[in-house]
């Protein structure tokens, strides 16, 4: 996979993995980074896929309808790359919180979905319920964000509702932010991830 990595600080255990939506490359997120955590090595990851010309985690047969076989094969291959990439570039496989909008979201609530240890944590901005009847592991303890607006026309409200459900059943420790704006990011979203990373890391 297509990744920039980025070794910050020497006394920072934590890495952020960096997620774009839909269209986007791995330099999308970088500025986030920096607003949640500069001394944070980066991973950023490109995705595999190509929907008429813009990159993505995984294929979709339309709009807010995931296809699950594509869905479940491509979290696979970005836990076994995670796996490979913690050795290369030599940083802690089990310290690694993501940070992902959009469809980047969606693929990271899918490692939570699928593996247990995949994640430390999770900040999922815009994201969507990525699969349904399925039994999730045990995600004790594990801490995730949500960030969601009111009138997201691609993620509705409820999407939020049933996924924080979900994550929360399996044991996840789920803090959700709603906007009123759409589907876009926006700074006081970020602002309330940068103050929920410090709990999750530093118990701020």
């Amino acid at each position: 996979m297509k990744a920039i990595f980025e070794k910050r600080s020497e006394n920072n255990p934590y890495t952020l993995l960096l997620l774009h939506g839909t269209g986007g490359d791995e330099r999308d997120l970088l500025p986030i980074a920096d607003m949640i955590d500069k001394e944070a090595s980066v991973l950023s990851v490109r995705g595999n896929v190509l929907e008429n010309g813009m990159p993505r985690f995984f294929r979709r047969l339309r709009e807010g309808v995931f296809d699950e076989e594509d869905l479940v094969f491509r979290t696979k291959e970005l836990n076994e790359f995670l796996d490979e990439a913690a050795k290369e570039h030599e940083f802690d496989r089990d310290k690694i919180i993501a940070v992902g909008y959009s469809n980047g979201a969606n693929i990271a609530g899918s490692l939570l979905y699928h593996y247990k240890d995949a994640l430390f944590g999770a900040a999922l901005l815009h994201p969507m319920v990525p699969r349904r009847g399925i039994e999730l592991p045990d995600l004790s303890g594990t801490p995730v964000f949500i960030g969601a607006g009111e009138n997201d026309p691609i993620c509705a409200p409820e999407e939020t509702t049933e996924l924080e459900k979900s994550l929360s059943q399996a044991g996840a420790d789920v803090e959700v932010f709603w906007s009123t704006q759409g589907h876009q990011l926006t700074r006081d979203e970020i602002v309330n991830a940068a103050t929920w990373y410090q709990k999750a890391t530093k118990g701020e």
